[in-house]
């Protein structure tokens, strides 16, 4: 059992105090674990990121070349850009459960630090897809080239804005370089939401699974949760060594091998498993500038949750049939990103357009839903 803080402890110290003396409930589950999970990945990115910055040549005849001079010619070259690479799919991995726990849990209901969160993931999202473009590869240089006109969409200035990411009338190398210096400054200005995002956690603490409790029910964080958080990094570095060691290219496309080629179209254009759901509800509609607009919705609709989601209880793990409706949006989200994968054409097109729908119809019923279990309880 726990030792309980009375409010003569930890609880009356001043603001300054510590962070290991910071109260936490005492029945936090592993799922409190992703949030610090995602700051070791964090830090193992901006590490291995700046390292391998010293080798790499943002420039359209010698990126492609310089990877290879890293993964050959760098000492343990081969194990920092596995680390980076496979480390942004982790991070992914780690922040969807993170955000599915925040959903889960209602941790919504904390407006200020959940719209930084999703600001969060929206300059993660950002980053990721600025890096992914770096290699220089077959489909890095072919997903740049959908994803930046996907800004024609903007009235008026559309085509302007084409240009200037360009810097010219095409992807060049100019365009690289400007790639190149947002993915290396933007993981610092993560860095100061992240320290935001946790300033205003502190405010009023973190939740707990039940949603309730008083202040006689906390223990310190350190070293009660502390600990949990390290047998957490222990398991993520073990999954990460695994697989930048023996299976390196498990989340690569294996087109991206090859140098990038402005004559060769690939067959199939696909962005990196983390945005495969956005990619299909894109695809789902037919204009260009719906598309778009459902594309940026797809994660902008997550700031609806604190406005719309005003439930007497805090999440959608206190009714079975509100349970049903979460697994039901997670097997849509899965089915989402499968589709992504596939070629535009029957039936996969059709499968995309009905589960985007489906997608958004989760922001729109599920206050509904939550308001009638309330009225049917009270």
């Amino acid at each position: 059992m726990y030792p309980i803080l009375r409010k003569s402890n930890v609880l009356m110290r001043p603001v300054a105090s510590a962070l290991y003396d910071l109260p936490a409930y005492n029945n936090l589950s592993s799922w409190w674990s992703f949030g610090s999970m995602l700051g070791l990945c964090l830090i193992i990115q901006i590490v291995s990121g700046l390292v391998l910055s010293l080798h790499y040549t943002p420039h359209t005849d010698l990126a492609f070349s310089s990877i290879i001079h890293i993964m050959r010619d760098v000492n343990y070259g081969w194990l920092i850009r596995s680390i980076h690479a496979n480390g942004a799919s982790l991070f992914f991995a780690c922040m969807y459960l993170h955000i599915g726990r925040g959903i889960y849990y209602g941790l919504y209901r904390s407006d200020k630090v959940w719209n930084i969160g999703v600001v969060l993931y929206l300059l993660t999202m950002v980053t990721a897809f600025l890096g992914y473009v770096l290699p220089w590869g077959q489909m890095s240089y072919w997903g740049a080239t959908v994803i930046s006109n996907m800004l024609g969409a903007v009235p008026y200035v559309g085509k302007e804005l084409i240009l200037w990411v360009w810097g010219g009338f095409s992807i060049n190398n100019a365009t690289l370089a400007r790639f190149f210096v947002g993915h290396f400054l933007l993981p610092f200005i993560i860095l100061v939401f992240v320290i935001l995002h946790i300033l205003f956690l502190h405010e009023k603490g973190s939740s707990n699974p039940l949603g309730v409790g008083s202040s006689h029910e906390k223990v310190e964080l350190h070293p009660y949760f502390t600990v949990k958080d390290m047998l957490g990094f222990l398991m993520f570095l073990a999954v990460l060594v695994l697989v930048s060691c023996f299976f390196p290219t498990i989340f690569l496309d294996p087109i991206n091998l090859l140098p990038a080629n402005p004559f060769s179209t690939p067959t199939h254009i696909q962005p990196e498993w983390y945005f495969l759901f956005a990619y299909t509800i894109l695809r789902a509609v037919p204009n260009k500038v719906g598309g778009v607009l459902a594309l940026v919705l797809s994660v902008m609709i997550l700031l609806s949750l604190p406005l719309t989601c005003r439930s007497n209880f805090q999440g959608l793990n206190y009714y079975p049939h509100l349970q049903m409706v979460f697994w039901f949006f997670i097997m849509v989200f899965m089915i989402l990103t499968w589709c992504g994968m596939q070629p535009v054409e029957y039936p996969f097109n059709i499968l995309g357009s009905m589960f985007s729908t489906l997608y958004f119809m989760f922001f729109l019923f599920l206050p509904v839903i939550m308001s009638l279990s309330d009225m049917l309880m009270f």
